[in-house]
């Protein structure tokens, strides 16, 4: 597999039967990134998600709130578990945000399509955790759940 460079790198995603037994067993869901722009596709993601059964955590720090939910400036303002990180930042913010997943206690870290960081995954993967790059979660539901 190619990294964002075109330079092969050693990560793979998930096989199906695990992502979908992800989203089948997770509630909880905080999107790093998320905008109020409802042209974004943060905003569409998280929609779709909260419209499917999951409760959506919206981490932006220009943000007080989402669709009535609190919104938190990092990972570690939230004082409760959450189940995975969906990440809608640059790869370069990503191994921070996944350190901090990890630190929340999370199951999985999702960056979304276009984002790409082995050292993220190369970091969740030695902490034990999902690490899914590259997808979007809402077509992934889609694709495994509707």
């Amino acid at each position: 597999m190619a990294d964002s460079r075109g330079q092969q790198s050693d990560w793979s995603n998930p096989p199906d039967d695990e992502i979908i037994r992800l989203l089948r067993e997770v509630k909880v869901i905080a999107i790093v990134g998320l905008s109020d722009d409802k042209s974004s596709p943060s905003f569409g993601v998280a929609e779709y998600l909260k419209k499917n059964r999951y409760r959506i955590i919206p981490v932006n720090p220009n943000l007080k709130e989402w669709f009535g939910e609190k919104a938190y400036p990092d990972l570690k303002s939230i004082p409760f578990g959450i189940d995975v990180v969906d990440i809608f930042r640059r790869a370069e913010h990503v191994s921070s945000i996944t350190m901090d997943a990890v630190a929340a206690g999370a199951k999985a870290v999702w960056m979304q399509e276009g984002v790409i960081s082995t050292e993220a995954y190369a970091y969740g993967k030695r902490k034990g955790i999902m690490v899914i790059m590259n997808r979007c979660m809402a077509r992934e539901h889609m694709r495994h759940l509707k």
